[in-house]
């Protein structure tokens, strides 16, 4: 019953929070229906594309969810589920939510912009180019590893030497229906957004279409699989993202996240409905201790348990999120709140049911302070077991393994879209809107979207292909210094427009202590290695890359802080 209590607990709180602090904050910033949006008034076809808030939720939640409301919480189980639970709900509630909601709506009162160009309103223009630096190094992360994932999850592996199979293959493995039905997605994506945006179909006959089509890709899928190796799935991925993020929204990008989005929704049911079973049938037991101490193999709870849940709770990625693709999109100011704080909710009660469905079988994948085993595994393993299945090959486990996969690929070509946004942004001058207005040769080629999509898919290419360990440790205190420093800029534009600010002191605060302290620590612990005091697992140079990575992003964000604690202090004089 413990399993059903933690549930039903969440939900509960989570809703009030909605419904409450929800409210409450959409009316301190006066969100106003009446207005025009970005995407109304500068509407492109391109970029800036009205979509229906069904649509706009499922681009968003699929954008920001990913796989990282399942890593995050499993992995951080170790510490026990009421930390993990108190964190996943709080954080979601007053951080997480806050950050997403707020992003989206300064956004939207800026032209659609990012997080920098909010930042240039009330910090100033070189306090943006930081900004922007800092984002991009996080987006290479991002990029590096989702591709190693992606890659990971759809490659067919040679055993004993023998040849990779290559093409369309009948008795499929795992990883080939999930690359298959992955392929069939962004094909069902195409056609989809052909019929509501060129053949005129309304909304739900569309998505009734499309979800038949969702359907018999995953019949085609569990019947025919695709195979490649390792590398030429690298090398087909930063292909379709790169596409991906130069061709309008309409194309792809709203109709997959959309489409995707249900998957994620009937996953989350499917668990639910687990939860129950298990709660009156007895299938299966929770497991996990409600707390086993302040210290693991991960780390001391602060910082590491804040750190390791990211997206359950709070992430930076999802600033860039709903300021680079969700405000283009926003139809209305009146469903910001629905989509970006909601949105945010509903991600975190996924985090708390995999929290549930590793506490199923916490006895197989934690042992000795430390998580052992894949994350999506474990939560696969814990739902089916819900439904009385202990073994693998079984209907619920392949599609619980197909969702996490579907939407590991679904974050990967939005963060590629928000990186062609901000690497034209850094080269532009504050009069040249597109990069057929930079008046300098260079800059021209700079600010041109292929030229900033191509290199940073190369480069998060390359370390993801590299199968690097080291990109995930910087990866969450990279993404969760992010979102400290998107709450400090939209709280410093908030004042300058002067609207209350007032509930992002904590947040702000905690979030940069946290991370930073989190940075510092592996500053320390690789100065350690190279002088020898301690020895590290690894190669030599992936050590280098994460002292100089953890080094560049603790410098940036104490400068971006710095500026931000000035700014709050002109903002309180001037009050």
């Amino acid at each position: 019953m413990t399993a059903l209590f933690i549930i039903i607990a969440a939900i509960a709180l989570l809703f009030c929070g909605y419904v409450f602090y929800g409210s409450w904050l959409a009316k301190q910033w006066g969100i106003d229906p009446a207005r025009k949006t970005p995407a109304r008034e500068k509407a492109d076809g391109v970029d800036y594309v009205a979509a229906k808030p069904a649509v706009l939720l499922g681009h968003h939640f699929s954008s920001i969810a990913g796989a990282g409301p399942i890593n995050g919480p499993i992995q951080a189980a170790v510490f026990g589920w009421v930390p993990v639970f108190l964190w996943c709900v709080i954080g979601g509630i007053f951080f997480g939510g806050l950050q997403d909601f707020s992003s989206l709506f300064a956004s939207a009162r800026n032209d659609g912009k990012s997080v920098g160009e909010i930042i240039k309103a009330s910090m100033g223009k070189t306090s943006k180019k930081l900004f922007i630096i800092f984002a991009l190094l996080v987006l290479i992360l991002v990029i590096a590893s989702f591709v190693n994932v992606v890659a990971g999850t759809f490659a067919t592996v040679a055993k004993d030497g023998a040849e990779v199979a290559f093409g369309i293959v009948s008795n499929p493995t795992g990883p080939q229906t999930t690359a298959m039905i992955s392929l069939l997605f962004i094909v069902l994506a195409v056609i989809y957004g052909i019929l509501t945006n060129r053949c005129g179909i309304k909304t739900l006959p569309a998505t009734i279409i499309g979800l038949v089509g969702v359907v018999i890709a995953v019949v085609i899928g569990l019947n025919f699989g695709f195979a490649m190796s390792r590398t030429s799935w690298i090398v087909f991925i930063g292909i379709y993202i790169t596409v991906a993020s130069l061709v309008p929204v309409w194309i792809l990008l709203q109709p997959r996240d959309y489409l995707s989005s249900f998957l994620l929704y009937a996953m989350m049911v499917l668990a639910l409905v687990g939860i129950i079973m298990s709660a009156i049938t007895g299938n299966a037991h929770f497991e996990l201790p409600a707390f086993t101490g302040w210290s693991t193999k991960i780390g001391p709870m602060f910082p590491a348990l804040f750190i390791t849940v990211a997206c359950g709770a709070c992430s930076g990625f999802h600033s860039l999120i709903s300021t680079g693709t969700t405000s283009k999109q926003l139809d209305n100011e009146r469903n910001a709140k629905a989509i970006g704080y909601g949105s945010m909710l509903i991600e975190s009660a996924l985090g708390i049911i995999s929290l549930i469905a590793v506490g199923m079988v916490s006895q197989t994948f934690i042992k000795d302070g430390a998580f052992k085993g894949a994350p999506p595994v474990a939560f696969a393993s814990g739902i089916a077991k819900m439904f009385g299945y202990a073994d693998h090959n079984n209907a619920i486990y392949a599609l619980l393994t197909l969702a996490v996969s579907v939407f590991a690929l679904t974050s990967l070509d939005t963060g590629t879209r928000l990186s062609r946004f901000m690497f034209s942004e850094l080269f532009l001058k504050e009069d040249e809107a597109t990069y057929k207005q930079a008046k300098s040769p260079v800059r021209k080629v700079l600010a041109f979207p292929l030229f900033g999509t191509l290199l940073m898919v190369a480069i998060g290419c390359i370390l993801g292909g590299l199968s690097l360990s080291q990109i995930w440790g910087l990866f969450g205190a990279a993404n969760q210094l992010l979102a400290g420093i998107a709450l400090m800029a939209v709280a410093a534009w908030l004042g300058e427009v002067g609207k209350n600010n007032k509930m992002f002191l904590i947040p702000t605060v905690f979030m940069l202590a946290a991370t930073l302290t989190q940075l510092i620590r592996t500053v320390i612990a690789k100065i350690h290695i190279f002088t020898g005091a301690a020895k590290g697992a690894g190669p030599m140079w992936g050590h280098w890359f994460q002292f100089i990575f953890a080094a560049s992003m603790a410098a940036l964000a104490i400068v971006l802080v710095v500026e931000g604690v000035k700014t709050f202090s002109r903002q309180t004089k001037k009050n």
